[in-house]
């Protein structure tokens, strides 16, 4: 259900309540202690420990969970490989149900999504509690190894996948994104430019710049409505917003940590907070050649095929720019970036001994959230007519992806040291395998499983958190540039999309939008890989 101008209020003040409850839930959790004790699991779970030749360790970890250590390799058996259908399935559905007559119009729902990526997850979660019976490897709070025990339901299995997939990715994520995009729907920019290729291309560079500094979800929600208003006395409008995936929401976010969680992900390894900028030609090359292909483009084709009625019109209704809401909601982005440079409970906090609790930090992220809906202006989010469609969407597909992508992820896990060693991986063959993956897997954990798997222990406490420089350029470029292949590849994708859609642009299907990605993005990423990493 979309809602409409006379509703924005409405959900407004809703999604305020529901923040201060939330707040509120994470103070009532606090003084019971919760965020503290699993703060100090996981920084118990990371500290070094004495080395030991081949001895199993067995012990409850915080959450009185009988716990396995692994052998001195880390391997763990994987899942079967049938395991991966209901992630298979789940991509299907996503890029089937809307072309079908019979789906397309009960796909629009947000409830039906839910109820295909939970259905899909459901099934994941029975075969972890019923089927499995190796060791699984959990993540949160800690890192720790959990056996099985006697019976047929699986319970502590089902913990730790729900662990892994939803409170130590899910919910990073998706309140990162939703504070992103909330925060940016309050800034206003108005204006109706001339919708020419050179236009439209000054948007997409500046969208590449600042997907660094504020993130891709963050620079593509404040571009992203300015765009469309200016190109909407046009027709053909579908290219541009490919285009503006690309670079926006996923190449433009390569030279910072915060400007794509796989490279967070990467500073919260060890990776200096620097060290991206490294990645500066590979950033210009790429976003470079996609700006100069699409001027091209819109300016020798797409452009001439406009309507002359609708050129004219385009012209007749020029409006110089104007930014809205900025004071207050410029300040309050800066502090989503401090929070997530800052608050992260592995790390202490700058120039002190205190690592902050568990989700203190989304807790922050969603505080800044409130002060935006209850202190900035309303004018620009009705200007902008900002609703939660497009996060709704989002987070109900991905909580399915996050479930039902656990087993791919064990599978590459498991078998990635063997895979290295047996294709003889250099830079090249990390750089395709990580994206490739990265383009149907979420890209933060698929990095981080290349990044485990390069690591070098004569390497470690270097600038590159172990990693030999040459392997961490081609994994990290892998992870942010491939991302950009399919909607699915990164967050922001899907929302630019829907928000798009709403504002009536045709968008292409899955598979349509794969096909700009393998003619365009694909060619422009093996020459890259030929130049930079190939031949360094």
């Amino acid at each position: 259900m979309t809602t409409t101008t006379t509703d924005l209020p409405a959900a407004g003040n809703k999604a305020l309540w529901a923040i201060v409850a939330i707040i509120s839930l994470y103070a009532l959790s606090f003084a019971a202690g919760y965020p503290q004790r699993w703060t100090a699991a996981a920084l118990e779970a990371h500290a070094p420990v004495a080395e030991t030749d081949h001895v199993e360790e067995r012990g409850v970890g915080a959450d009185g969970v009988a716990t396995h250590a692994a052998d001195e390799h880390g391997n763990i058996a994987p899942p079967p490989l049938w395991t991966v259908a209901p992630f298979v399935l789940l991509l299907g559905a996503i890029a089937v149900f809307p072309l079908m007559h019979a789906t397309e119009h009960w796909w629009e729902k947000n409830l039906n999504r839910f109820i295909v990526a939970a259905g899909l997850g459901a099934i994941t979660l029975a075969y972890y509690a019923f089927l499995h019976a190796a060791p699984v490897e959990a993540h949160w709070p800690g890192h720790r190894v959990v056996d099985a025990h006697a019976g047929f339901f699986q319970h502590d299995y089902l913990q730790a996948v729900l662990g892994n997939a939803l409170l130590q990715e899910y919910v990073p994520f998706i309140v990162l994104l939703f504070s992103l995009y909330t925060i940016a729907g309050g800034i206003r920019i108005t204006g109706d430019l001339e919708a020419t290729p050179t236009i439209n291309a000054m948007y997409m560079l500046a969208g590449g710049v600042l997907a660094s500094l504020i993130g891709t979800t963050g620079a593509a929600m404040l571009l992203v409505r300015p765009l469309l208003e200016t190109n909407q006395e046009r027709k053909r409008v579908a290219h541009t917003v490919v285009f503006f995936i690309f670079i926006v929401c996923n190449c433009g976010g390569c030279l910072l940590p915060i400007g794509d969680p796989p490279l967070f992900l990467g500073y919260l390894q060890g990776v200096d907070f620097l060290w991206t900028l490294r990645l500066w030609p590979e950033w210009l090359f790429v976003n470079g050649s996609l700006i100069v292909i699409y001027w091209l483009m819109d300016q020798f084709y797409h452009h001439p095929r406009e309507a002359v009625r609708d050129i004219e019109r385009d012209v007749a209704q020029v409006r110089r720019l104007r930014v809205s809401g900025l004071g207050v909601n410029g300040l309050l982005l800066l502090g989503i970036v401090a929070a997530v440079a800052t608050l992260d409970p592995s790390k202490a906090f700058p120039g002190a001994s205190w690592h902050p609790w568990m989700y203190f930090r989304e807790a922050v992220q969603l505080g800044l959230v409130a002060l935006s809906l209850a202190c900035g202006p309303r004018q620009p989010r009705l200007a902008n007519r900002f609703n939660y469609d497009a996060i709704v969407e989002v987070a109900a597909l991905f909580v399915g992806i996050f479930i039902c992508m656990q087993p791919a992820l064990q599978i590459l896990k498991a078998n990635g040291a063997y895979l290295v060693e047996r294709f003889d991986m250099g830079p090249g063959k990390f750089f395709w395998a990580t994206g490739t993956l990265s383009s149907f897997l979420d890209n933060a954990p698929t990095y981080l499983v290349f990044f485990q798997t390069a690591q070098d222990p004569d390497l470690a406490g270097g600038p590159t958190g172990g990693v030999p420089e040459p392997l961490l350029v081609a994994i990290s470029l892998g992870a942010v540039l491939m991302g950009a292949m399919t909607y699915i590849g990164n967050g922001p994708n899907f929302m630019v999309k829907a928000i798009a859609e709403k504002s009536g642009v045709k968008m292409p299907s899955f598979f349509g939008y794969m096909g700009y990605s393998l003619l365009i993005l694909l060619p422009i990423l093996a020459l890259m890989d030929w130049i930079f990493i190939l031949r360094p």
